[in-house]
């Protein structure tokens, strides 16, 4: 790994539980200030940074069980709007510029997703905070990532979990499970991983964007993963003959 950056633009999806710590529900504020300096961190060598975000530390589908499952999603999308302004204060606090967009309107908080827009903000040095996913239900915040990296032509999704990759099954129910350090799209998909939403990781193959799927801890792994540092997984298409 060297200490340079091996991408100019990269979008990082953040789960929402990370943001919760050890304690897993709500705001682990020491926690996010390490993230956020991570982010910095990246931001500081010039590479232009978008984010989305999760709600699980706030609301998860499986928490209404007899809800309506559109209803469900959006109060989950209500959720990474709450994360969005949590992430854009810390950064803010660091000196950093940044602006919230929505996929649907609320412009006493954010600005509306507004593709141009967005990149303008990206191409200022600002930071970019998507909200409120895709606007739709059924689809997790992994698909709105794929999304809005292909619309703001991301080179890379840099997926930050609080597992160090992707496994062949569950790594906390099995204690042999193995680690992928590399795969193709088609051999996720192939696989069924739950680790990987099939909807982003098509949306992915379609546009040909990687993804880097890594652990938050240790602190810094944001910035290692930009310099090229060989952690967690590896996501890419087919190697050309």
């Amino acid at each position: 790994m060297g200490d340079k950056p091996i991408y100019k633009r990269i979008l990082v999806k953040l789960s929402g539980e990370a943001l919760a710590g050890e304690q897993k529900h709500g705001f682990d504020w020491d926690k996010v200030r390490l993230i956020c300096e991570d982010i910095k961190a990246v931001h500081e060598m010039g590479v232009q940074i978008c984010i989305v975000v999760g709600g699980g530390n706030i609301w998860r589908g499986r928490y209404g069980a007899d809800m309506d499952r559109a209803n469900a999603d959006y109060m989950g999308m209500l959720a990474t709007v709450i994360n969005s302004m949590a992430i854009q204060d810390v950064l803010e606090h660091m000196d950093l510029p940044v602006r919230v967009q929505t996929a649907i309107e609320m412009k006493e908080l954010a600005e509306p997703f507004i593709r141009r827009k967005a990149i303008s903000h990206l191409d200022k040095g600002r930071i970019v905070i998507f909200g409120f996913g895709t606007g739709n239900p059924y689809f997790t915040t992994d698909s709105t990532a794929a999304l809005r990296a292909a619309e703001m032509e991301a080179e890379v999704i840099l997926s930050a979990k609080n597992v160090d990759g992707v496994y062949d099954s569950d790594p906390v129910q099995n204690a042999n499970a193995v680690m992928f350090t590399s795969m193709t799209y088609l051999e996720v998909l192939d696989k069924g991983l739950k680790a990987v939403d099939s909807t982003a990781v098509s949306l992915c193959m379609d546009n040909n964007i990687p993804m880097h799927i890594f652990a938050l801890n240790p602190p810094g792994n944001i910035q290692k993963a930009v310099c090229g540092a060989k952690i967690g997984t590896f996501i890419k298409g087919e190697e050309k003959q």
